[in-house]
């Protein structure tokens, strides 16, 4: 395993998933990847959400760790170095749960681990004091998800969202889509600003005919199958069908696409490359 005998590991963190097919296609396949990438750490699983843990363990009797667990159960297994890398997309409450006790665990008198540093979520940095641009690599990573459309035909992600203030991100994203050159694809989110209205008023100053409903966020789950896909009447389809729009619904996570994937390597890479014993800041 490890060379000179320290005991190295990697935690990743996600929300987590219900949905087995799903877990296995986002949350497993990013894990994996991670796992084949640093082959000298062993690689953890921990989920953030009490309620998909606890539902999991009570319908498939499968029992997954919290963050909390999982750092305790690396501390008594005696490992020296700690990279926590959590698959949320932006650095809201689930990231701030997340960092809250690594950055305890860091600052401790009695230091449990040698060394422990949490990356950043999937989208961070804006690309200032030379700082990579997170969100221009993540739009060029989805673009291969992006359908043929024509003119009169547009993209609409589907984000969480939340009253957190790094719900900001996602209007920072639209801002960057557009500067980008991709005036045809918008973010909204369910919990959140943009809102499905904003986006609608901006289909419908286009004369949009048809809208690709699309999630961004991890894994496709609840909220993409019944937030975003249903045939409830509050359902994102369901509103811009009623709107006049045809439209087109993918139910595809952002853990399947490889070049999401490998950006969640690169930040496992530059949390393991930052220098002292610091939290990601």
């Amino acid at each position: 395993m490890q060379g000179n005998g320290k005991k190295k590991a990697i935690l990743v963190v996600s929300f987590g998933s219900t949905y087995s097919d799903t877990l296995k296609k986002n949350i497993e396949s990013t894990e994996n990847k991670i796992r084949s990438a640093f082959p000298e750490y062993d690689v953890f699983r921990a989920f953030t959400s009490r309620i998909v843990i606890r539902k999991l363990a009570a319908r498939d009797g499968i029992q997954v760790d919290t963050e909390k667990q999982a750092l305790e159960r690396l501390q008594a297994a005696g490992y020296h170095e700690v990279y926590v890398q959590p698959l949320h997309v932006v650095a809201g409450e689930e990231y701030d749960k997340v960092k809250k006790i690594v950055v305890a665990y860091a600052h401790a008198k009695n230091k449990v681990f040698e060394r422990i540093a949490i990356g950043r979520p999937l989208i961070y940095y804006m690309g200032q004091e030379e700082k990579p641009d997170d969100y221009l690599i993540v739009i060029e990573a989805i673009q291969s998800q992006f359908p043929k459309i024509e003119a009169n035909q547009a993209i609409v992600f589907m984000g969480h969202g939340g009253v957190h203030p790094a719900n900001a991100a996602y209007a920072a994203l639209q801002m960057k889509l557009e500067q980008a050159g991709f005036h045809h694809v918008y973010i909204y989110t369910v919990e959140g600003f943009p809102s499905l209205d904003n986006v609608l008023e901006k289909l419908q100053r286009r004369q949009v005919q048809k809208a690709v409903l699309m999630p961004f966020m991890l894994v496709a789950g609840d909220h993409a199958n019944h937030d975003m896909a249903g045939d409830e009447p509050d359902s994102a389809k369901s509103q811009l069908l009623a709107a006049g729009l045809e439209v087109e619904t993918h139910l595809c996570g952002l853990g399947e696409n490889e070049a999401i994937q490998e950006i969640y390597v690169q930040h496992v890479r530059d949390a393991i490359q930052q220098p002292g014993h610091k939290c990601h800041k």
